[in-house]
């Protein structure tokens, strides 16, 4: 069975377009002010409308209240909430049950000791997005183009779904997946062309690669 694919960091309809022709799966939308991707809600409002029920909307919250994440929610009526920043297993539990959506959490990784640490996360959440670790002075937590060790995926017997993510483009996406088996794969500056800023061509490429493998 192919991939699933996501393309995260969409914030023009160009982008959206070109993701919903290359038949990718999800589109991110990023809640995070910080980030060359955030979308307000005005913005996300009007994506999610064009995407219809073409594409599954997904929203990508760091550290975000209850709040924050009901405007996004109720703005891009979202399919998903990704949480990326160091939300406990106590916390994503509570947004589930307080959303009633699917929640998937972003694990970063940079040794064997962060996927043991992904087992916490196994019962509250969905899906596990296994990310590469920023640095610790890094200003985003992710969508840096970093990638992590494929090898530590190997010892991964969860029973949550999952997905990679992290320094994926169109040129490595079929390698990552033919090395890791990863039901899901995740980009984001991979297909930029500039911080924030999507290239419908490299979006195409990515999705092409991706379902070939």
């Amino acid at each position: 069975m192919p991939a699933l694919i996501k393309i995260c960091g969409i914030s023009s309809v160009d982008a959206l377009d070109a993701a919903i022709e290359a038949r990718a799966d999800y589109f991110g939308m990023v809640f995070f002010p910080p980030s060359p991707r955030h979308v307000d809600h005005h913005a996300a409002s009007a994506l999610a409308m064009r995407a219809g029920v073409r594409i599954g909307r997904i929203g990508l919250f760091v550290d975000a209240d209850d709040n924050q994440i009901a405007e996004g929610v109720q703005a891009a009526r979202l399919d998903a909430i990704q949480l990326h920043g160091e939300e406990t297993p106590a916390r994503v539990a509570v947004i589930k049950e307080r959303f009633g959506l699917p929640v998937w959490k972003a694990i970063p990784v940079a040794s064997e000791k962060d996927m043991g640490a992904a087992a916490a996360y196994e019962d509250v959440a969905d899906l596990l997005l296994f990310d590469a670790k920023t640095p610790r002075d890094a200003a985003l937590p992710g969508g840096m183009g970093l990638r992590f060790d494929w090898n530590l995926l190997g010892r991964w017997r969860g029973r949550s779904g999952w997905g990679l993510a992290g320094g994926l483009s169109p040129l490595n996406v079929a390698g990552a997946i033919a090395e890791t088996s990863a039901p899901l794969v995740d980009t984001s500056s991979g297909v930029e062309s500039a911080p924030g800023v999507k290239d419908p061509q490299r979006i195409r490429a990515f999705c092409e690669a991706a379902r070939k493998a």
